[in-house]
């Protein structure tokens, strides 16, 4: 097993001076070495144009291009390198797994991704500029895997494919924009039809009202229904599929029989996040493996996550922090069960064969 970690970061200000914390903080670090590393392997199946890229961010939330450029001025980066790591517009995405599950005031999601991708970074941030605040885990450091704003809207996201992709933004910064700039689940549905999808997913979004919206996207359509558990497979965009849904349609029939059995939050956390229910996965060497599983309950304001399964989740209360009442952990940690190396806690988290 391997020792991991998440650093929580809590931040109140303006958006420029958020970017330029986090600016501060990146240099030198293993997460800037490690995806410089990598670069050199995986050369970028896209292109930047700063104007377009200014243009569609400044169109949803206007904050996070103030963010990009305290990051730009901390780093000392031209602004297309900022754009290129940070940006989220245009960048290309690989497999994952992931499995969400909705009930009573709920939202649950497993995070399977691969190690090297992960920068172990909880988030807390309250803006002073505009914008909501919102609490979860950081990819690609200005977006979110999943999370809960102010208002008490929740999100995540599952990988569908990678077919075929589009000019737009990816998963983590539209799970950023969503938590940025919507307050329910009807601003959310909204935007995710109207945002540009780089490739295909489906965003999961809840709210106090307790309604769960499933937005099938992709870079040629989106959908919506409802449902209270989501893995890696349209329901309605069929054609839009992977050809291997096996293990998808497992873990989705696993989540289905077993949801009115786990009405609280907890059982239903122990659900996701027990190594032996059908829905946690090990699978770290195939970018399906779980390194976390989260929880957001809207009304309560409270947020819980775990690293690594078999774990009791860490609490924290949104709306104390909201009101001013800093969370006392500066650090999360858990266990994995894998030797790959983390972008952010190890050398050589990079691509080169060895």
């Amino acid at each position: 097993m391997k020792e991991i970690y998440s650093d929580v970061i809590q931040f109140r200000g303006s958006h420029y001076d958020f970017g330029y914390m986090q600016g501060e903080k990146l240099k030198g670090s293993l997460s800037v070495m490690n995806r410089e590393n990598q670069w050199k392997v995986r050369k970028p199946r896209f292109t930047i144009n700063i104007e377009e890229t200014k243009a569609a961010i400044v169109a949803f939330a206007p904050g996070i291009w103030d963010e990009l450029l305290g990051l730009q001025a901390a780093l000392e980066w031209p602004l297309d390198k900022v754009l290129k790591e940070y940006g989220g517009y245009r960048l290309d995405y690989v497999r994952s797994g992931c499995s969400i599950l909705t009930g009573d005031h709920y939202l649950i999601r497993n995070y399977d991704y691969h190690p090297k991708t992960y920068e172990g970074r909880y988030v807390l941030f309250q803006p002073s500029d505009i914008g909501y605040a919102m609490i979860g885990p950081s990819q690609r450091v200005t977006g979110r895997m999943d999370g809960m704003n102010e208002k008490g809207l929740a999100i995540g996201y599952n990988f569908m494919n990678r077919k075929n992709p589009g000019d737009g933004f990816i998963c983590c910064m539209i799970g950023r924009l969503i938590l940025e700039s919507c307050a329910n689940t009807g601003e959310a549905v909204a935007m995710l039809k109207e945002i540009p999808h780089r490739h295909s997913f489906t965003y999961v979004v809840y709210d106090k009202s307790g309604e769960t919206f499933v937005v099938e996207t992709s870079p040629r359509g989106v959908e919506v229904r409802q449902s209270n558990a989501c893995t890696n497979h349209f329901e309605i965009m069929k054609h839009e599929n992977r050809n291997h849904l096996e293990d998808s349609k497992r873990r989705l029939d696993v989540m289905r029989k077993q949801q009115y059995a786990h009405q609280e939050a907890k059982q239903a956390f122990r659900l996701l996040n027990d190594r032996n229910k059908g829905v946690f996965s090990d699978l770290y060497s195939s970018w399906a493996g779980t390194i976390h599983t989260t929880a957001y309950l809207p009304r309560e304001m409270k947020a819980w996550i775990a690293l690594g399964g078999d774990r009791e989740p860490v609490e924290c209360d949104f709306g104390k922090w909201l009101e001013g009442e800093d969370v006392d952990i500066n650090r999360i940690t858990g266990e994995i069960d894998t030797d790959i190396p983390f972008l952010h806690m190890d050398e050589k988290a990079d691509w080169f064969r060895r």
